[in-house]
């Protein structure tokens, strides 16, 4: 196995995978650790046994160096992984390599003129506008992504005394975002399809940024501070009289389902639908108002129940309160809406049409709410918590927070973060068994009573497309 020369100024480099060819034991009435392979085995002692279950092809000599010091009470010298290493090449377990230069594109050492730095609390995003893309980095990457302006890889590799596959990988992701000169972001492989698409898949319809832009200016007074206390205020008293006829809102309610039944339902899919226009409306004016690109607006479809997606991947790079903000933008339409229609209902005379309508128009607006605010689903509530955290990527950092909790590796995340992250894996866990365990229980069987065969030849044919070879 092939490693890198070793010096003091590559501390950073990837320590190898020995998992392939050895596996660690311990020797019987001892503490010491035996690294083995079908034909050979040395002895270690159990500090370096321990840095040895960190050789997995993940973590850098840095983090090896820090976690063993932190099992063992700082008691190890500064060098102690390099003297392991050293050893392990000693012993002909790992054996040197040269440092390469990364493959590349002949034009992708220049970054397109139009990027933008971005700095935010722990990272640094670097945006790029043309296509709305971005990449988030750390402060060390963004120093080695500037300098693709003014040096060669080879020559920076050398000056920074980085790995060459380091250097190579952020290549790879700036090149994917079409941050290079010439290059257009990649799209993603197109799979076969998959009956769990059926439960959240999007369409999308049109690029509203143009739009947006002509009429950002006739709408910046909605942003005033005059303005947030006149719809603090509506919303407040709104709230307040709502709870106290909340008696007779549910009594409303009953009287609706009882003289109109099942036919309540297309009117009230309309009102919903409605409220979730506005909603994505209040998200894309918000992200405008702040500078931002919305790309794209579409149909958004959840068990084939129709509603409406913005995009509004560009508020990542604005301030927290911002992105909270704009998250909230949606949701405050909502609320308004659900005022405006208490109100009319309040006002207008029982078994009119408008009285009607506005009831439906509140309980649709309250009942989209409810959905939304759901922090484990991954709509606006789950992206009001990462505005309001700043821990982008909530769910899969907070599962990969367990992963390496129960495989023994370092915990990599902020230790503010980590009761976040420690409560959120277990709510999002709960929520994917209950929610779609029930849902595919109730599918399958009612499938197996009603249309067994009809189900059982559509999921043979499924399985012969999905696992049939492509070639």
């Amino acid at each position: 196995m092939k490693i890198p020369p070793l010096s003091s100024s590559t501390d950073q480099l990837i320590c190898p995978n020995l998992g392939a060819y050895w596996k660690l034991g311990q020797l019987k009435n001892s503490e010491n650790i035996i690294l083995k392979s079908p034909e050979k085995q040395f002895l270690f002692s159990p500090e370096e046994g321990y840095a040895l279950r960190y050789f997995v092809g993940q973590f850098t000599r840095d983090q090896i160096q820090e976690a063993c010091q932190q099992e063992f009470d700082n008691t190890l010298p500064p060098n102690f992984v390099n003297q392991l290493l050293e050893k392990l090449i000693d012993l002909g377990i790992l054996t040197f390599d040269k440092i390469e230069e990364p493959e590349i594109p002949p034009s992708s050492s220049l970054l397109k003129p139009c990027l933008q730095w971005i700095n935010h609390r722990d990272y640094w995003v670097l945006r790029n506008p043309e296509n709305v893309t971005f990449l988030q980095v750390t402060s060390e990457d963004k120093t080695l992504i500037e300098q693709l302006k003014i040096s060669t890889p080879q020559a920076i590799i050398q000056e920074f005394c980085i790995p060459p596959e380091h250097l190579k990988k952020l290549l790879q992701m700036l090149n994917a975002t079409g941050m290079l000169v010439g290059t257009e972001p990649s799209k993603p492989p197109r799979k076969k399809f998959s009956p769990l698409q059926l439960l959240f898949f999007r369409i999308p319809l049109f690029n509203p940024d143009p739009f947006l832009n002509a009429h950002i200016n006739k709408v910046n007074w909605i942003f005033s501070q005059p303005i947030a206390f006149l719809v603090l205020a509506l919303l407040s008293f709104s709230t307040a009289l709502g709870f106290y006829h909340s008696e007779a809102i549910v009594y409303q309610g009953q009287s609706l389902v009882q003289a109109y039944g099942n036919s309540l339902i297309l009117p009230f899919i309309f009102f919903s639908f409605l409220v979730i226009l506005l909603h994505e409306g209040g998200h894309a004016f918000t992200l405008k108002h702040y500078g931002g690109i919305v790309p794209e607006m579409g149909l958004l479809f959840m068990m084939l129940i129709p509603a409406a997606y913005t995009n509004t991947t560009d508020g990542y790079c604005l301030s927290r309160w911002q992105r909270i903000l704009v998250v909230g933008a949606g949701i405050l339409v909502q609320l308004i809406l659900a005022a405006l229609g208490f109100w009319i209902w309040h006002f207008s005379t029982s078994g009119i049409w408008l009285h009607t309508s506005s009831f439906l128009l509140m309980a649709a607006s309250l009942f989209t709410l409810a959905i939304n605010l759901n922090p484990v689903a991954k709509f606006d509530g789950y992206h009001l918590a990462v505005a309001a955290t700043g821990i982008n990527n909530l769910r899969g950092r907070a599962f990969g927070l367990y992963l390496n909790f129960f495989t023994g590796q370092p915990l990599k995340e902020n230790p503010k973060d980590l009761w976040i992250l420690a409560l959120y894996a277990p709510l999002s866990l709960a929520y994917i068994w209950f929610v779609f365990g029930f849902l595919f229980w109730r599918i399958f069987t009612w499938s197996l009573v009603h249309i067994p065969i009809t189900a059982l030849a559509l999921l043979t044919l499924w399985a012969i497309y999905y696992f049939f070879p492509r070639d």
